[in-house]
């Protein structure tokens, strides 16, 4: 009997995967570039839909036309080779599947290049990290809507399950899938950074214990603040490991994988602020300057504020910094959900925006309550051009926005850095300022360099003699 699917790259992420497949019902064929790992896995978890399999052309001839081949490995270079050394051993329509973090652009020209061979491809995102990969991780699928349909009712079986809903969707065409995850992933970067300010302003301003912190953010996730991140973040302030707390004495430096810089790169291209992301990965870049930022704290004096000053109260301040954190995290969204709607038009794509909040919504690292807002919101109005202009979302910011200049204020004054918070309200401020201060660098730039600009009291692009004038 010949097998549903095929797995290759047995990595955690792959294996669980596989096994996700093998619990729904389905023949999984695996294999893996060093064979021995393929007899690991069945020894340690053979399951009785895996088909073992230790040669590519053993894997592709063990599965049923047309073939689905689902790669785990490692984005870049070795898809490429691993594409290569699959395209003599399968026919005409089979389907090769990158369910890696690979980069979008990648994805398209695959797609193009395996089309003009009669293959399909399909990029994929999959989000939940190894729990989600073995239980239900939320599925972003991109590439040629037919060849899904051959797997789509296995993403969506093996996929989360949130409101009744498979947490996966088809999104359009080639790239859709992977940028999809790209910008989920540069979310992912601003919430944990909030989150992350909203611990330490908590800590360090108001001086709260991490049981203290660890009831406050239990409390909140049973509120419009409930998340998966919240969560995490309650349990990690509990835990002890030799009496101690075990996040205090975790090294203040963050790693992050790439898929950040991606998405802040392709802002840039584009056009886009999405400024709350981009403090979160310049958060992370700082973070790793530990032997500079310990020099900086010596040299660099500054006479900071403490909570008493500001005449406010610990209960009052908690109060601040939930209502600032969920504004912060309203235009986290906004922005993410603004960059897919412009690549949506330069890339040719067609999204459904309140279908793509509900892939959001189990399964991956962002899911969170308000979600349901955000998919709703798109739902009821057309042709948005900020998720904050929607009714729901403008109420909610109106309601909160004094809470959040009131924090970044008592912040600033303290000396406690909170770029993506300061980040978010500059965003707001910016948008909802219908007379900037762009004038004046548009006269620097004709003044300098003579590139005309626009005027208010009549149409045209119109260059000033800046010089002359200055003569007379």
């Amino acid at each position: 009997m010949k097998s549903n699917i095929g797995v290759i790259g047995l990595s955690v992420m792959g294996m669980n995967l596989a096994l996700n497949m093998a619990d729904n019902g389905y023949k999984v064929s695996i294999f893996n570039r060093t064979t021995s790992v393929v007899d690991k896995v069945m020894e340690e978890h053979g399951h009785e839909n895996f088909i073992p399999t230790h040669s590519l052309k053993e894997f592709v001839d063990s599965l049923e036309k047309p073939r689905r081949i689902f790669l785990m490995v490692k984005s870049g270079a070795p898809v490429d080779m691993l594409i290569e050394q699959l395209i003599p051993l399968v026919d005409k329509n089979d389907i090769i599947i990158d369910g890696g973090n690979s980069y979008f652009k990648d994805t398209i020209r695959r797609t193009k290049y395996l089309k003009e061979k009669e293959i399909n491809f399909l990029g994929v995102g999959i989000s939940g990290g190894e729990e989600g990969a073995r239980f239900g991780p939320a599925i972003m699928p991109g590439g040629d809507k037919e060849a899904y349909s051959y797997l789509a009712e296995i993403f969506e079986k093996i996929s989360a399950k949130a409101y009744g809903e498979a947490c996966c969707k088809y999104l359009s065409t080639d790239g859709a899938g992977h940028y999809v995850k790209m910008v989920h992933n540069g979310i992912e970067y601003a919430d944990m950074q909030l989150i992350a300010e909203a611990y330490t302003l908590l800590k360090r301003v108001a001086g709260f214990s991490n049981e203290e912190l660890h009831n406050i953010f239990e409390e909140w996730n049973n509120s419009e603040l409930e998340s998966y991140l919240i969560e995490i973040t309650s349990n990690i302030l509990k835990v002890k490991e030799d009496n101690k707390y075990l996040l205090d004495i975790i090294m203040d430096k963050a790693s992050q994988k790439g898929t950040g810089k991606w998405t802040n790169l392709e802002a840039i291209d584009l056009g886009v602020d999405i400024s709350v992301i981009t403090a979160a990965l310049n958060g992370r870049f700082m973070s790793n300057l530990k032997d500079e930022r310990i020099k900086g704290e010596r040299i660099i004096e500054a006479k900071v504020s403490k909570l008493e000053d500001f005449n406010i109260g610990r209960e009052e301040f908690v109060g601040l910094v939930k209502n600032a954190l969920y504004v912060s995290k309203i235009v986290s969204y906004a922005q993410g959900f603004k960059l897919l709607s412009v690549a949506e038009k330069e890339y040719g794509w067609d999204f459904n925006f309140s279908e793509i909040a509900k892939i959001f919504r189990g399964g991956c690292i962002i899911r969170a309550k308000f979600l349901n807002d955000i998919s709703d919101a798109f739902k009821e109005e057309e042709h948005i051009d900020n998720l904050m202009f929607t009714k729901f979302f403008a109420n909610e910011i109106n309601t909160r926005l004094t809470d959040l200049r009131e924090l970044v204020s008592i912040a600033v004054q303290s000396g406690v850095a909170v770029s993506a918070m300061t980040s978010a309200l500059e965003y707001i401020d910016t948008y909802r300022t219908s007379q900037s201060s762009a004038n004046m660098i548009q006269a620097q730039r004709d003044y300098f360099g003579a590139h005309t600009f626009e005027r208010t009291d009549k149409e045209g692009s119109y260059h000033f003699d800046w010089t002359a004038s200055e003569k007379n």
